[in-house]
């Protein structure tokens, strides 16, 4: 397993005075953590920052808003970027999940100091204050039109806002147990929960109501993903005619994310399993990657990447460190993870 390279999550702030220093690490498995630091000793003539590495460490190319730096010990190199910009007052505490919405315009978050907000996503004004549900929220989610968002909280209720005027417009209600996650099927008419009462949902937003319960897992789901399925995936057949208020389940699977070290394959629409794959801890997070590729995120840093026509063996296992693997994000031809770290 390959070295990991890091660098206090504030490097940028650190380094943009003279003589500031920001620390180093370098880890890799079963070998003692090296440690450093990288210190600013000025701007060069054309106004880049001068810095240099302690022993162990080496500066590689340094700009304005980057730079490399390598650990040759480890024969691992990383180039660290700092911010496009920061918003500092939008939340007080940690920030549990976000969305931006489809046009790039709005923001929306929630937090453990229990708030969720939309804010400009340009500048971080906070444009609405979304307030009804009791303890904390977990997820949320703007529908594709941008001006509606969905949440999910420990209250176990999922709730459905106006993005103008933060108008609580619908609420399920119907699981037992905090909502983790949730999705959006196609354009809305439709959506998803999971929960930790192990089940996962579709739910009408027309009517309010709960249109059947996808799967059963007797374990709490910690994360779902819904997409399109390889047309080779057998998804099976609905025990029963779909009703007429399903709308673009046809044809997709949904990806569950379980606290019992299983990541499991449904068929949306005929609630009939897909695959059952076991990791090496409870998974937390899942996505699609193409309609052939999945990825799972574990407890115990593990990033799945699997074939979903064939789920025996893994096409691969990232572990870049023992950190929780929290969220995964498509982006271009690879992805993005985030970690407890």
């Amino acid at each position: 397993m390959a070295a990991t390279l890091r660098i206090q999550s504030d490097w940028s702030r650190a380094l943009s005075r003279d003589e500031g220093e920001a620390w180093l690490s370098c880890r890799s498995p079963g070998k003692p953590t090296l440690y450093g630091s990288v210190t600013r000793r000025g701007l060069s003539s054309d106004g880049v920052p001068d810095i240099v590495a302690s022993e162990g460490f080496v500066v590689g190319e340094v700009t304005k808003k980057s730079i490399l730096i390598s650990c040759p010990h480890e024969n691992v190199s990383t180039k660290f970027l700092a911010p496009y910009t920061s918003f500092c007052r939008i939340h007080q505490k940690s920030i549990t999940c976000l969305d931006i919405s489809s046009g790039g315009g709005l923001g929306v978050s929630t937090s453990t100091d229990g708030t969720m907000k939309i804010w400009q996503a340009a500048n971080g004004e906070i444009r609405r204050l979304l307030e009804g549900h009791v303890y904390d929220v977990n997820c949320c989610r703007f529908f594709p039109s941008g001006l509606v968002v969905l949440s999910g909280g420990m209250d176990a209720q999922l709730k459905v806002w106006s993005a103008e005027d933060a108008s609580c417009v619908v609420t399920f209600k119907g699981h037992k147990g905090g909502i983790l996650d949730a999705a959006i099927v196609d354009r809305g008419r439709n959506v998803l929960s999971c929960s930790r009462d192990g089940t996962a949902r579709l739910w009408d937003c027309g009517k309010s109501a709960c249109l059947g319960t996808v799967a059963d897992c007797g374990s709490p789901v910690n994360g779902i993903a819904a997409g399109a399925a390889d047309s080779s995936l057998n998804l099976g057949a609905p025990d029963r005619p779909p009703s007429e208020r399903e709308v673009g389940t046809e044809g997709k699977i949904l990806l569950l994310a379980r606290e019992d070290k299983k990541l499991q394959g449904v068929g949306l629409q005929s609630r009939q399993p897909v695959f059952l794959f076991v990791g090496s801890d409870a998974f937390n997070c899942c996505t699609f990657l193409s309609s052939t590729y999945i990825l799972a995120g574990t407890q115990d840093g593990n990033i799945y990447q699997l074939d979903v026509r064939n789920t025996n063996a893994p096409i691969q296992v990232i572990h870049r460190s023992g950190a929780p693997v929290l969220s995964l994000l498509p982006y271009r031809d690879g992805f993005i993870a985030s970690q407890g770290n």
